[in-house]
């Protein structure tokens, strides 16, 4: 037997009978004893499966199965977002609503199984639509952004009389340790929230900091937590351990959260027991004292000991309730094992990235009257002002966005127009940005968020990579996370900036599975392609990077000064995603490119047709997913292509079109240009890093005089 086995058996069979008054009702402390048993069983049946390879990477819930009383203090329709070490939450949360299968459920999360209901076998997470949990990885506190959002957005659905999932009085809650209420994630969003508050806006979030007193092997100062939030939220300690007293604090604080719409803190002392993780071994970093003493604060012994001292239970009916919920769960786990995995790249891609074209493309369609001659600022602030007229669950948000109408006018006009609850300034914090739009979004809103600067994304990167991204991909398409990020970025603004606020570092973004990334250069495809994005959001559920040249922003000529060719039309042309757009029939020399590279380019190749030379430019429009049939084709066409690439030579765009060439077997002749491998100074230094028009024309002179 496991030595935690072997305490819980010796300590509750020399537990005395007693006659005490029931703390909890007895049928109540019976069913949360059976979630609290159930995810121990889970613990300890993960570790065998590990063991004997049958099994997979689990982090277990040990030591914090006094998190069944939180789950009993909330409703089935309060959406959790929940730590790692949820199990009995889980559980207990599974009893409230009926034809659930929990036990079954986390065994399929730990053998990778097929047939796992809400991730589908790529990882193991507590999450269950009929539940109102939505599925989170092991990501340290990056879910808190999330919470605070979906929290805003409760009340803000309710504001604007939006259809939510969830009613109108929920309660969010999300659990989190104490080493990740040190991330500065979690700072960032516990702040966020304290801002809402502060300013009276609606934030119903139940924050639940399950302290055990270490992160992985690393102890947390003793009374930190406490120091660190007692005095700014409404705070709420109790003892992890026991349920009698977690139910009580528990229920006084979520009661507390849905009557005021403000957050609180649920502080539950908790904790850890058998290591951090399956093959973690405690012992290497942790004292024999430390775990002693943990072991006597077993959650479960402490249940007993109520079911024991009320007359509830005597201790050897106890002790074969955990002896049948072993048996339970072994047998449970015989069966789970035998189910499918999932067996080919299909299979695990297919919630990924979903595209029904078809819907997407009749979705974008603009019926709106034309108006001619925008420029690129102009045309998004017009696409904006009609995906606002048209959808009252669009919101827009983001720094200065609002009154000032961002930095370079292009949201001017919106707030006056639509109202202060649907285009708003946030604070200036990316995550928190990030996370109103991951938040928004469960409570049905298409949000679109603006980031100022592109160098401003990477402080907040991963609440796109590890929360938006990846949402559907974990819950099998369950959860959604419809999403349009704008971004102002790439470079050439002339006396103004540096690398702050000309970058033109895209890799970061290339690496997500299934974002889509946009990158318009003209007006008429920028209203078109800001359209489709709003449509994949609405039909899949898809997340977006509008990528927005800022330079381009009030361009309007491309030639000679006053000849306007770079001003189009509104609504311009249809954009599907994916598809490219090409420039001229050029049979000579194909030029690939994007953004900034496509006047730049126009100009190149306008300069070589006055030599007889004949070029075709290929705007690529999209970046992810790539135009690979339309680059392909063009390539061809030609024989010889010229990648031009604003962006970086190392991690840029370019390094995927030279990929899709090769993949593609295209047989002709290739060359690139790009800019260097630096950040960009400030003033004229910047013309030393970034590509030239010269070095464009230069690169199409030589690769011309190779021939073939």
């Amino acid at each position: 037997m496991d030595p935690v086995d072997e305490h819980f058996v010796s300590q509750v069979m020399a537990l005395p009978r007693g006659s005490a008054p029931e703390a909890v009702p007895r049928r109540q402390l019976l069913e949360l004893f059976d979630a609290q048993l159930g995810s121990r069983h889970l613990d300890l049946a993960a570790r065998d499966l590990g063991r004997a390879k049958r099994g997979f990477y689990s982090i277990g819930s040990s030591g914090h199965e006094g998190n069944a009383a939180v789950a009993a203090a909330l409703r089935p329709t309060d959406p959790a977002l929940l730590h790692y070490r949820s199990g009995a939450f889980y559980l207990a949360r599974a009893r409230q609503v009926p034809g659930q299968h929990p036990l079954r459920d986390v065994l399929q999360g730990i053998t990778a199984s097929s047939a796992d209901p809400i991730s589908g076998g790529r990882h193991k997470v507590f999450g269950n639509k009929a539940l109102g949990i939505i599925p989170q990885t092991s990501t340290i506190a990056s879910h808190l952004p999330r919470a605070v959002g979906l929290a805003f957005g409760i009340d803000r659905a309710k504001k604007l009389g939006i259809s939510s999932e969830w009613p109108s009085d929920s309660v969010v809650v999300c659990s989190f340790g104490d080493a990740s209420a040190n991330h500065s994630t979690a700072v960032g969003a516990i702040n966020s929230a304290l801002h809402c508050e502060y300013r009276g806006v609606p934030m119903p979030l139940l924050l639940v900091c399950e302290d055990n007193g270490i992160g992985i092997s690393v102890p947390t100062p003793s009374g930190w937590i406490e120091h660190n939030y007692r005095h700014r939220l409404r705070y709420f300690p109790a003892d992890g351990t026991d349920v009698a007293e977690t139910l009580a604090v528990a229920t006084e604080a979520a009661n507390w959260v849905r009557a005021h719409r403000r957050p609180a803190f649920l502080h539950l002392h908790t904790v850890r027991l058998m290591g951090h993780a399956g093959s973690d071994v405690e012992s290497a970093y942790r004292r024999p004292n430390a775990i002693a003493a943990d072991q006597k604060r077993d959650p479960l012994v402490r249940t007993a000991e109520l079911l024991v001292s009320s007359g509830v239970l005597a201790p050897a009916e106890a002790v074969e309730r955990y002896e049948l919920k072993r048996r339970e769960v072994s047998a449970l786990a015989d069966e789970v094992v035998a189910t499918p995995k999932l067996t080919s790249a299909a299979a695990v891609m297919a919630p990924l990235a979903p595209l029904h074209a078809d819907r997407v493309a009749a979705a974008a369609r603009s019926v709106s009257a034309p108006v001619p001659a925008l420029t690129l600022a102009q045309s998004i602030n017009r696409a904006l002002t009609d995906l606002l007229a048209e959808d009252p669950g669009v919101l827009v948000f983001g720094e200065d966005v609002a009154g000032k109408g961002g930095v370079y006018g292009v949201t001017r006009g919106l707030r006056k127009k639509f109202g202060g609850t649907r285009v708003f300034d946030t604070l200036l914090d990316e995550q928190t940005i990030l996370g109103t739009g991951l938040g928004t979004a469960l409570a049905g809103f298409l949000p679109i968020a603006e980031i100022q600067y592109l160098a401003y994304l990477h402080n907040a990167a991963d609440q796109l990579r590890g929360e938006a991204a990846t949402l559907q991909f974990f819950s099998n398409g369950h959860y959604r996370n419809p999403m349009i990020v704008r971004i102002a970025g790439y470079a050439y603004q002339k006396g103004f900036g540096g690398h702050f606020h000309n970058d033109n570092s895209l890799a970061a973004l290339r690496d997500i599975p299934g974002l889509i990334i946009a990158s318009p250069s003209r007006p008429d495809d920028a209203a078109g392609m800001l359209r489709t994005c709003a449509a994949a959001a609405r039909v899949d559920g898809r997340v977006s990077v509008f990528l927005e040249p800022i330079a381009l922003y009030h361009t309007r000529d491309l030639h000679e000064p006053g000849d306007d060719a770079w001003l189009a039309d509104y609504p311009g042309r249809e954009a599907p995603l994916g598809r490219a757009r090409t420039y001229g029939t050029g049979g000579d020399l194909t030029i690939v490119t994007s953004g900034n590279g496509v006047p730049m380019s126009l100009r190149a190749a306008r300069a070589a047709a006055a030599r007889g030379i004949g070029i075709r430019v290929v705007d690529l429009r999209w970046l992810a997913p790539l135009p690979t049939a339309d680059l392909l084709r063009e390539a061809r066409e030609t024989g010889r292509v010229l990648v031009v690439d604003e962006t970086r030579a190392q991690g840029g765009t370019s390094e995927a079109v030279l990929a899709a060439l090769v993949d593609g077997r295209f047989e002709g002749t290739v060359r690139r240009v790009a800019s260097e491998n630096s950040f960009i100074p400030l003033g004229p230094a910047a013309d030393c890093v970034l590509l030239s028009e010269e070095q464009i024309e230069k690169a199409v002179g030589d690769l011309l005089s190779r021939g073939h």
